[in-house]
């Protein structure tokens, strides 16, 4: 696409930023010059997947070959799609812009069965074929990898090849074998899948012919020269992997908006429902030398003022009070606070608490799953009430207010008791007090439990849409109690899902007729439409209860036993067995092996970290003196004036924080530097000096403040003045502001110009997405309109009025444009001279 076409459409959607591409730290190389361009591709919105950081890892670890251009793209939202098709336009990535057609691979990430149809739907916007059957030489390779995989039958259709297992090492395997194919003429398709066929983990689903048996399940036939076991790769040491330090930091508000830091991978309690807990074994963490060094660089090079520690179950890292300790000492100075996702009940000690609230109380998450310890023992969830309970008073002891409690209903052998109990969980939590006497308040969020493969329960029916519904219905009733929050997944979707996770190639039909009849964003409740689906069934001729609800025999075989994820299905049996009597296995990790067939104690073992070494204090100067302010001029042009005033408070916040210049911070619960803007322009507006105040210390002088944040800004802003202010008190705004208006294709009419110069009142009703019309007198605020070459106008507007006028609503009031057309023009803010500053330190850096 144009660079032209690319400003055109920002202009006309609503979050032009998902599609930027301009993000500090992005990588920009010569599309042309690469030998292999490869679009990574993430089948949600852009706030989604740019909080994945299996896609920063895969982004980075490409990039640093010299011959490889990765690039990012989401699942555009809906008013891009529908932009893009009213257009024939195909699906662009974020870097480049280039549409993904002209890539030469493109990798999907597959992280939820839900995100299925979104692969369907940026292929055909993409104007790629859906099936590889349908697709030659001309089109891109299709690819995917992640925990879906491990079924990769209901996709199967759509893929060129499929990656199982931790991607790190395979994916440069297969970059390579693909530079070697180009080189020597590129022409053989299937020639270059087998050699990807022989790579571990690589799965190529067009070399397995698929069969339905006479009880209708699949059996799979791989070809003559193709293994039939496709093995999981696993990264065996991941202290020495390859980790970002430099990760791409989003636009907007992502749902993960802080540094992610994985300290280790694989889980060894041995949930019986947790696919996760199965697939990425076994336990491998990283040192914390490692750790700590990660954290250092990446605080440095992204300005984040939010950790979080990622793994599937942090408060089991091996000496993580002595890690939090040492982390403290880096992130207290700067302000930047901890959390501890996915924490058990019972590994979260006071003192931890202790230190996690030194900065800034971070979210406070307990998953006890079931409300019974009998069916806590079924699904080998080794913690107690009084666990959970002791959690809790600690929490609410050390000042959290909201305490998160999970639960699944639909476990294998639940009753009525073990619904019951959840309800007397949640009330004997409800009365713990804290400082005050003051009870806290409980969010209890309720899943539907669904089986998914390679765990003890793959076998194990999922409860009927009518118990799921039975059950929240007595959930909600139970919990109508004061300080008690009740949220819930929809069950339609945790059937589908359940169809989905243990289908076969049978699905495959079915997702893209649910395609066609309309379905995407499916895990989006707003999004999810329950009656395609089964209208997507029954054309295709499907039953689904024959992969949801259905008891399956331990010896039937099943549609992803090819896909062979080290855990052995002998162990699996026994942990069903086991589940039917509630007998419990103790964490590995500590205890003895229980011979799940994983590790080999030679290549793979498990590998944790027992000693923390010490680290320096990172201590910033507190004192109480105030600093000094100073007021700088900053420039939004080209593609930045497409940021909203909260992104573009985040980048400076960010920028600040990186360029080191003695920022003084706010008080309070959520510290942040002192930092205002004045009201800010509307979105699409450009402008060549805005205003904002910065608070530092006595010893930042401008010339420095100004050259350290402008290395950290992103494409179109920039600091262009500074200045010393003696107070802390915001600048009035300037008398008269000036505008540029660039109508481009549009012809202005000169007789409404004049007769509204000439008029002395001309009102306006604004109308506005929120809260009642506007009325306004354009003509007592525009003193002076000017034409210029037929399609620009040059205008100057006092900005004292209220409500204030801006140059949107003259083109519309009094040109009569549409918000169409208006989408179209660009309008620039121009800077003011000095005389309107009134001020004799201003410091021009032009």
């Amino acid at each position: 696409m144009s660079k032209r076409s690319v400003q055109d459409f920002m202009a006309r959607v609503q979050k032009p930023s998902r599609y930027m591409g301009t993000e500090i730290n992005t990588i920009k190389k010569d599309f042309d010059a690469a030998e292999l361009n490869l679009a990574l591709a993430f089948p949600d919105l852009y706030e989604i997947g740019t909080s994945h950081f299996g896609v920063q890892i895969l982004y980075h670890l490409l990039n640093r070959h010299p011959k490889i251009f990765a690039e990012r793209v989401f699942a555009p939202a809906e008013d891009m799609e529908n932009l893009l098709r009213r257009e024939n336009l195909p699906l662009f990535s974020l870097e480049s812009q280039r549409s993904l057609n002209e890539f030469n691979i493109i990798g999907f990430s597959l992280l939820y069965e839900l995100n299925y149809t979104n692969v369907l739907n940026m292929l055909d916007l993409a104007q790629i074929p859906l099936q590889w059957a349908h697709r030659d030489e001309e089109h891109p390779l299709v690819i995917a990898g992640g925990p879906c995989v491990c079924n990769p039958e209901p996709m199967a259709d759509f893929f060129d090849a499929m990656v199982f297992g931790d991607g790190e090492q395979v994916i440069l395997q297969m970059a390579e074998a693909w530079m070697a194919w180009k080189a020597d003429g590129g022409k053989d398709k299937i020639a270059l899948l087998r050699q990807w066929s022989g790579l571990n983990g690589v799965y190529i689903p067009r070399f397995f012919r698929a069969r339905l048996d006479s009880h209708g399940f699949q059996r799979l036939t791989p070809a003559d020269d193709v293994a039939g076991t496709i093995t999981r790769n696993i990264v065996a040491d991941l202290d020495h992997a390859f980790f970002p330090e430099n990760p791409v930091i989003p636009f907007g508000k992502p749902v993960h908006d802080r540094l992610r830091v994985e300290i280790s991978r694989g889980c060894s309690r041995g949930c019986r429902f947790c696919q996760a807990g199965m697939l990425y074994r076994p336990v491998r963490e990283r040192s914390p030398r490692t750790i700590l060094d990660i954290v250092r660089k990446s605080l440095a090079n992204t300005g984040y003022d939010d950790l979080s520690l990622l793994s599937l179950s942090t408060g089991d890292y091996t000496c993580l009070g002595r890690l939090m300790e040492n982390l403290m000492k880096i992130c207290h100075g700067d302000r930047v606070a901890v959390s501890l996702p996915s924490v058990r009940a019972g590994s979260l000690t006071p003192g931890l608490m202790e230190l996690i609230r030194s900065v800034r109380k971070t979210g406070f998450t307990i998953a006890p799953e079931a409300g019974s310890q009998r069916l806590r023992d079924v699904i080998n969830k080794n913690i107690t009430e009084d666990d959970v309970v002791g959690t809790v008073t600690d929490a609410f002891e050390q000042g959290w207010r909201i305490i998160k409690l999970y639960f699944m209903i639909g476990l294998p052998t639940e009753t009525e008791a073990d619904l019951d109990a959840i309800v007397s969980m949640v009330r004997r939590l409800r009365q713990i007090k804290g400082p005050r006497r003051a009870k806290g308040q409980i969010n209890v969020s309720i899943s539907t439990f669904v089986p998914k493969p390679h765990t003890p329960f793959q076998w194990a029916p999922q409860i009927s849409l009518d118990e799921c519904l039975r059950k929240i219905d007595y959930l909600k009733t139970q919990l109508r109690m004061p300080g008690v929050y009740m949220k819930w997944q929809h069950p339609e979707m945790s059937l589908l899902e359940g169809a989905l996770s243990r289908g076969d190639r049978r699905l495959g039909r079915v997702i893209a007729q649910a395609l066609k009849n309309g379905c995407t964003f499916d895990g989006w409740t707003d999004r999810f439409n329950y009656r395609q689906w089964v209208k997507a069934f029954e054309a295709c001729g499907v039953e689904s209860d024959f992969f949801i609800t259905r008891q399956r025999q331990l010896d039937e075989p099943l549609p992803w036993e090819h896909m062979d994820a080290g855990v052995s299905r002998d162990f699996l049996k026994t942990q069903w067995r086991d589940a039917q009597t509630g007998d419990r296995v103790p964490d590995c990790r500590y205890g003895e092996c229980h011979g799940c067939g994983v590790c080999d104690f030679d290549a793979l073992q498990p590998r944790v970290f027992r000693e923390c070494p010490e680290t320096e204090s990172h201590a910033t100067d507190d004192t109480a003196e105030n600093g000094v302010w100073l007021a700088l001029s900053y420039s939004k042009m080209g593609p930045a004036r497409f940021f909203g005033h909260l992104e573009l408070s985040n980048i400076f916040a960010r920028a600040v924080r990186r360029a080191n210049i003695g920022v003084r911070y706010s008080g309070g619960f959520h510290p942040m530097p002192r930092l205002s803007f004045d009201d800010p322009l509307p979105l699409g507006v450009a402008s060549e000096e805005e205003q904002m105040r910065l608070q530092v210390d006595q010893r930042s002088g401008c010339t420095q403040v100004v050259n350290c944040i402008n290395a950290y800004l992103p494409k179109g802003v920039r600091i262009t003045g500074c200045r010393l202010k003696s107070e802390a008190k915001k600048a009035g705004p300037v008398e008269i502001q000036r505008f540029r208006i660039d109508l481009r294709d549009e012809k202005i009419d000169p007789e409404l110009v004049l007769q509204f110069m000439e008029s002395g009142h001309w009102p306006y009703h604004r109308s506005r997405h929120k809260g009642p019309e506007q009325t306004m007198d354009l003509r007592a605020a525009i003193k002076r309109v000017a034409i210029h070459d037929n399609n620009r106008l040059a205008m100057e507007i006092d900005a004292g009025k209220r409500p204030m006028v801006r140059p949107a609503d003259f083109l519309m009031g009094v040109l009569k444009l549409t918000p169409e057309v208006l989408q179209n023009i660009v309008v620039t803010k121009l800077a003011v001279t000095k005389e309107d500053k009134n001020t004799d330190s201003y410091v021009s850096l032009e």
